[in-house]
């Protein structure tokens, strides 16, 4: 039995981009941007577990399998594809990635439907710093970046880039000063992320949560799940999203 089973299966089309989506829950809305290689088992997870919190999830299927776990090579076939294909930026600085726009269309539909204060939104790896790109829109209230790994962290800048265009990061900080909090998650030891937790203090200053986990690993929701990064996810989505008991 599909993992997907119960996930009403759609397609959004938006900004000159079109992919499927799965979407389960009731309450307000998350949208739950996967990681490479792609819808993968862990991610369905947790997806999951947010609709048990009392959400309406939506995940988006951009790349790479669906709900089978990957196989080994599948992590090699996805990461060229993404540093080619015109809706990342894997290595360009000071660039939001061109996928924003439908993303940002994707959580206003979403709200529109699910109602509630806003939206939440999760970016994890390859994706992560598209939770800020998302933030830009006013309806994303709950951003959670997760390991963010684009550009790749190849020199002192790219290291350093949060996946946003000038433009971008200032209204980013606007929203931070009106009251919009970031959540970050990552392992200190993780060398993937570069230094963005240290831009994004510098930037965002107490406006970004930062959730720092001993170790090396990477995946902190998923493949190297961390007990302390979910309570921190799902915490922060009940506070943001869901009225106080």
């Amino acid at each position: 039995m599909s993992l997907l089973t119960g996930w009403a299966r759609g397609e959004f089309a938006a900004d000159g981009f079109a992919y499927p989506v799965y979407e389960r829950g009731e309450g307000p809305g998350i949208v739950v941007v996967h990681e490479s290689p792609g819808l993968t088992p862990e991610v369905i997870e947790l997806g999951d577990e947010l609709v048990e919190d009392g959400f309406t999830v939506t995940m988006p299927h951009l790349f790479g399998s669906s709900h089978a776990p990957p196989h080994t090579w599948e992590a090699l076939r996805v990461v060229p594809r993404l540093c080619v294909t015109r809706e990342f930026t894997m290595f360009v600085t000071g660039r939001t990635a061109p996928l924003a726009g439908w993303l940002r269309a994707l959580a206003r539909d979403l709200h529109a439907r699910a109602g509630g204060p806003g939206v939440g939104a999760i970016g994890m790896c390859v994706t992560g710093g598209f939770a800020l790109a998302m933030m830009v829109d006013p309806v994303v209230v709950a951003p959670v970046v997760a390991q963010p790994a684009t550009p790749l962290p190849l020199g002192r800048r790219r290291a350093a880039d949060i996946n946003l265009a000038p433009a971008d990061l200032e209204a980013v900080r606007r929203r931070v000063a009106q009251g919009c909090p970031v959540l970050g998650v990552r392992y200190r030891g993780d060398w993937a992320t570069g230094t963005r937790f240290e831009t994004l203090r510098r930037e965002l200053g107490d406006g970004f949560i930062a959730v720092e986990l001993d170790g090396h690993d990477h995946a902190t929701l998923t493949d190297h799940k961390h007990p302390e990064a979910v309570t921190a996810v799902r915490g922060f989505f009940r506070t943001r999203l869901l009225p106080p008991d």
